[in-house]
């Protein structure tokens, strides 16, 4: 469960407020125009940047003081989730230790993850040696790794072609049915959000002008700059 209870958040000239709950196991998109501030809310909750007021409760627990480190989450960037120079099993072995100091248990476990998101048979291949979509797999298996109960996803997939970022959803999906994890993905993709999540939220200057069902969202009239966004 993630719940923002009366956020304040200010940078420079930028300013967010967010107040909002989504339930344990949802899958809920975030969209919005470039500056709205998608980025800032998963980093608030992630704990990267900090706020002025307010709560934030994740998973049944106050986090709102608790450095990233300590917060029940796993977040996945479009860019940075490889090490070009480690091949793709050291890639997701860091997941669990950044010095690769692991066990016979450990060891297992990141070959599981890489054989889940299909990339066991590429495990010794270079990040440079694989296709974008097999690349951002590493970040979804680290995932697998830390298997906590949310998870954030930051445009992970927008440099990818449309079939490629349905096949990714499809694995987030899955892996979300499975573990009953809580997902929140940012996108600058209305149909990500149509295809994926069962609520979607729409920002617009720091501000979440609309929440509720994906489908209905995205067949309101009402909002003139929901509507300047969809076009």
């Amino acid at each position: 469960m993630i719940r923002l209870d009366h956020i304040h958040f200010r940078y420079d000239d930028f300013t967010a407020d967010f107040n909002f709950e989504i339930a344990r196991g949802e899958f809920v998109a975030v969209i919005g125009p470039s500056g709205s501030g998608k980025s800032t809310l998963l980093s608030i909750i992630a704990g990267f940047d900090s706020i002025q007021s307010g709560r934030i409760i994740l998973d049944g627990k106050d986090m709102t003081e608790a450095s990233p480190s300590t917060r029940p989450l796993t977040m996945v960037f479009q860019d940075n989730n490889t090490f070009a120079h480690l091949d793709l099993w050291t890639n997701v072995a860091l997941g669990i230790s950044p010095a690769l100091k692991l066990d016979a248990a450990e060891r297992q476990s990141v070959d599981d993850a890489l054989e889940r998101t299909g990339l066991k048979a590429l495990a010794r291949r270079k990040p440079g040696e694989v296709s974008g979509g097999e690349r951002q797999r590493i970040a979804i298996a680290r995932a697998l790794l830390r298997d906590e109960p949310i998870l954030l996803l930051d445009e992970p997939f927008a440099a990818l072609g449309p079939a490629l970022r349905r096949e990714m959803l499809d694995l987030v999906k899955e892996l979300q049915r499975e573990k009953s994890y809580t997902v929140m993905l940012v996108s600058h993709h209305p149909d990500d959000a149509s295809y994926a999540a069962t609520r979607t939220a729409f920002l617009s200057n720091g501000r979440i002008l609309a929440f509720e069902p994906t489908q209905q969202l995205l067949k309101r009239r009402d909002l003139p700059e929901l509507e300047d966004y969809i076009g």
